[in-house]
């Protein structure tokens, strides 16, 4: 049954077998390919084009049909530019305007849905990013159609797959709606290939809506570690660290010896031991590194939604049943504050 928001969610096994009619399937398949056409929304930062939301284009690809990326900001040449470069793009849509610059919702809303009827795409593909979760509702809204959020696969043009409940379950949904506005885990989309591609490029239509909404100021943590979102090594700290001089005395050190990047449980950074910017977890960035190492973290299931498609966990706890054992694959059961260092002071002689 399709609810009235146009999704429904459709039995994991499906056992029942239709018969085919009509024309062939490799003829249904190539026709529906040349109907489908993907706009995907990429991110950009100071004139520079966020890799991380290449993961849209990768999305795209597995859709079929031709793929056109769309970027807007001040100055905007440089970053479409560089967009052109990546492997898939046919076609790349630019908007020069500084009032882009930081994606306010309120005016890229209905800039994105000028673009969107004068290209008659059929999926609007973004990152489940902090832009993607606060832009895509409002276009969602703006085009009258249901958002289907934070998917991990992509079953044919209107099936999709995600987690729910944390993760302790996975829905498949099916859209009905004829514009599919679509965010997209990270994890589970890897970034395109930023060569070997030579996308044509063209200048946006620009409604230049109205913005009640000023952005005044922002307070970025700045660190020459990797970039969380994407680093192939994490190190997290939990409540268990006590405090945010111990929490850097510990964890820091343990990062640059492994060059990793920093993460903290929600505890941790509700108690103000870490920035906000580093929260792992449900509430906060979901990340699948090739080494997660976490120390004083018991385990939430909160937590455990943001990292457990970590290639491999290793988990340091003085708690032998903690629930973060449950999901590790490396564990060690000991203080923190003598086996971190300890193992800082062992990579370190390497």
């Amino acid at each position: 049954m399709i609810s009235r928001a146009g999704l429904s969610v459709v039995r994991q096994a499906r056992t029942q077998l239709r018969p085919r009619t009509g024309p062939s399937p490799v003829a249904s398949l190539s026709s529906l390919a040349r109907l489908l056409s993907s706009l995907a929304v990429l991110e950009q930062r100071d004139g520079k084009l966020n890799h991380g939301s290449l993961g849209a284009v990768t999305a795209a690809q597995k859709l079929g049909g031709s793929i056109t990326a769309f970027v807007a900001g001040g100055n905007i040449k440089a970053v479409a530019e560089e967009a052109a470069k990546v492997n898939g793009i046919e076609k790349i849509i630019a908007v020069d305007n500084a009032a882009y610059d930081k994606g306010l919702p309120e005016n890229y809303a209905p800039l994105l849905v000028e673009n969107i009827r004068k290209g008659g795409y059929t999926h609007i593909i973004a990152g489940h990013t902090a832009f993607g979760k606060s832009l895509m509702p409002r276009l969602a809204a703006l085009l009258d159609v249901q958002q289907i959020s934070d998917i991990t696969a992509i079953e044919d043009e209107k099936t999709f797959v995600r987690p729910i409940y944390a993760g302790n379950a996975i829905a498949t949904v099916e859209s009905s709606d004829n514009i599919k506005i679509i965010t997209i885990r990270g994890t589970a989309f890897p970034a395109a290939e930023a060569e070997g591609g030579s996308a044509s490029i063209e200048d946006g239509v620009d409604p230049k809506a109205e913005c009640n909404t000023e952005w005044v100021s922002e307070n970025l943590a700045k660190s020459d570690r990797p970039d969380l979102a994407t680093a192939g090594k994490v190190v997290s700290g939990g409540r268990g660290l006590k405090s945010k001089e111990e929490f850097d005395r510990i964890m820091l050190p343990l990062a640059d010896a492994l060059g990793a990047a920093v993460g903290a449980s929600r505890a941790a950074v509700d108690s103000g031991y870490a920035d906000n910017s580093l929260q792992v977890g449900q509430t906060g960035k979901v990340v699948a590194p090739q080494l997660y190492l976490c120390a004083g973290i018991s385990g939430a299931i909160q937590h455990l939604a943001g990292m457990k498609d970590s290639k491999v966990i290793a988990a340091i706890n003085k708690d032998a049943d903690a629930p973060i054992f449950q999901v590790a694959d490396v564990g060690l059961v000991g203080d923190l504050f003598d086996k971190v260092p300890e193992l800082t002071e062992k990579l370190n002689k390497q």
